[in-house]
């Protein structure tokens, strides 16, 4: 259960997303630009919430390759722009997660092997977020996007002891749907 300051962090972060989408220009596709290709693979994923934490970190993560590559190449037109829309859609797509995160931590999912993976992976977005020259046009955008991952990469780490012990406690079953899906375990 997430606790009051995570929910106020939260808030706060969506006043801030919804102030940032109110200064977005019109027309601007939404911030998470999932493609069908990327959908689909959620959705193929969605009997497996094991593999569907891995196909969201592999989503968020080309966002961030892609981020490198616009870095890489300082004289590209339209940079602060494809910056802040990176930003922007990891932001997204981070938020998103999150909330599969904590249905399937509610549910008692079996995530013990993506988790540490995933703070791993959590801790290198920071990293990229943070490498962009500071710049006003994407530091509203960036800030969300870093606060996206802090709050999320607290809620993973606290997971990870958790469902360590919900399993030694309540072992799956080794015939069991992979996840658990379909058996809810209640303490």
């Amino acid at each position: 259960m997430p606790s009051k300051q995570m929910v106020a962090k939260r808030v706060l972060r969506i006043c801030g997303w919804l102030l940032l989408c109110a200064l977005s220009a019109h027309g601007q596709r939404h911030s998470t630009a999932i493609s069908e290709a990327e959908e689909e693979k959620i959705r193929d994923a969605a009997a497996d919430p094991a593999q569907r934490v891995v196909v969201f970190q592999q989503i968020i993560e080309t966002r961030v390759q892609r981020m490198q590559s616009i870095l890489a190449d300082k004289r590209a037109q339209g940079r602060r722009e494809d910056l802040k829309q990176n930003m922007d859609e990891i932001s997204g797509l981070v938020d998103e997660f999150e909330d599969n995160l904590e249905e399937y931590d509610k549910a008692h999912r079996d995530l013990r092997k993506p988790l540490p993976k995933l703070v791993t992976a959590m801790e290198r977005w920071e990293s990229v977020l943070k490498q962009p020259p500071v710049d006003d046009s994407y530091e509203l955008t960036r800030k969300l996007a870093l606060e996206t991952v802090a709050d999320v990469k607290a809620e993973v780490t606290e997971m990870i002891p958790a469902q360590a012990a919900y399993f030694k406690a309540h072992p799956p079953d080794k015939n069991a749907n992979p996840g658990g899906v379909g058996e809810v375990h209640h303490e």
